[in-house]
């Protein structure tokens, strides 16, 4: 997961420094270069980073997986209830 952050910030720098070279330069085009970098970088990110995503995916649900197949492997504790008890009690 943490290299496919890495590598979407390095697309949207990457988108980034384009646009600026491209002519996005002056102080008011600003708001339009990050912007714009932005949705290059998402459109980018969705057809190059696929297998890095998949990846992360699969990763996920593996530790999913695993987080529930041990929590169903746990020994259960029955918990008794109060008025099981006190019934007990007081025979």
């Amino acid at each position: 997961m943490l290299r496919y952050t890495i590598l979407r910030i390095l697309v949207f720098f990457g988108c980034l420094s384009a646009l600026w070279l491209v002519g996005l330069r002056d102080e008011a085009q600003r708001p339009w270069l990050v912007v714009g970098a932005f949705l290059l970088s998402m459109v980018v990110s969705f057809f190059v980073l696929r297998p890095f995503r998949d990846d992360a995916v699969r990763r996920i649900e593996e530790r999913q997986r695993a987080r529930l197949e041990a929590r169903h492997q746990e020994p259960k504790t029955t918990v008794e209830s109060d008025e099981s008890v006190d019934d007990e009690h007081f025979r």
